[in-house]
């Protein structure tokens, strides 16, 4: 059985932890606000621009803009979103788990693929099991447009120079403090084009538009990709610091019944060192007395 002094440290150790997950909570609370409030405001302007957007690049033809070119896709690039600390549960390996799995399908398919981290986590685990191109890491603490757009731009002019086939963002969805859930999408091509079944009719109704919808694509086009990026950066974000904020509130619980446990067993191990003195003081007593 431990020593009181040892289980003594070994309660003062866990309490210094608990302090340490708790002011680490109540940080991953106070960011989570900003980063859902973001997010949230975010969302519906992103998802009428893609509404329009897709319904736009249906009324054109796949070759009037180079970012809607459809071709044999045999040169993959993928965007992977983690963040960059850690202490945040299974917010990082379960979206790197999704893109290993995208991409050993891809693998199957004779594609060649190639990686751009966004996030530390995801640029360590892959560094040696990928092709990574491009990284950025130490940027997620603060942000705004003009990393997405510094994103954005690595990744176009490629694709216009026919330097790859297909783009795909692959991040966590922010569904709750608890739940985040790894997303795939399409960038380029974009997955409205090439349809021919299965698409809303209301996209055929027709609109005017002014000016013309191939300039209206060169203006949206890259701002397309912006909106996709830039939202995914916000979900990133805000499932980043719930997820921190769950698992310190987890950890502090987790240290208050360990605190709880150690307790009884130092109140056990004093009971028990008071119990064997007094059987000493009864023991010696007996002995002077029949001597």
């Amino acid at each position: 059985m431990p020593s009181l002094k040892d289980i003594k440290r070994k309660v003062g150790a866990v309490q210094k932890t608990k302090q340490i997950t708790r002011a680490m909570n109540m940080v991953a609370a106070s960011k989570f606000k900003a980063a859902q409030l973001k997010m949230e405001n975010f969302r519906p302007y992103a998802g009428k621009f893609m509404d329009v957007l897709n319904s736009l690049a249906l009324r054109v033809e796949s070759m009037s803009h180079p970012l809607l070119a459809v071709r044999e896709p045999k040169r993959l690039r993928i965007i992977c979103m983690t963040s960059d600390r850690g202490l945040c549960g299974g917010f990082n390996t379960n979206l790197i788990k999704a893109t290993e799995r995208f991409i050993k399908d891809k693998i199957k398919d004779n594609k060649d693929i190639e990686l751009i981290t966004v996030g530390r986590k995801g640029r360590d685990f892959f560094r040696k099991k990928a092709n990574i191109i491009a990284q950025k890491t130490d940027v997620l603490s603060k942000f705004d447009m003009t990393l997405a757009i510094a994103i954005a731009d690595e990744v176009i002019t490629p694709f216009i120079k026919e330097e790859y086939d297909e783009l795909y963002l692959i991040y966590n969805q922010f569904v709750n403090v608890s739940v985040q859930k790894p997303t795939v999408v399409r960038l380029f091509p974009l997955p409205s084009i090439g349809q021919d079944v299965d698409v809303d009719p209301d996209r055929f109704l027709d609109y005017l538009y002014e000016p013309s919808e191939e300039a209206l694509l060169q203006k949206l086009l890259p701002m397309y990709v912006h909106v996709l990026v830039y939202r995914a950066l916000l979900e990133t974000s805000a499932g980043e610091n719930g997820a921190r904020m769950a698992a310190m509130d987890n950890a502090t619980s987790n240290c208050e019944e360990l605190i709880r446990t150690l307790t009884l067993k130092m109140n056990k191990a004093r009971q028990a060192a008071i119990t064997a003195e007094l059987m000493d003081i009864v023991g010696g007593t007996e002995a002077l007395a029949k001597g």
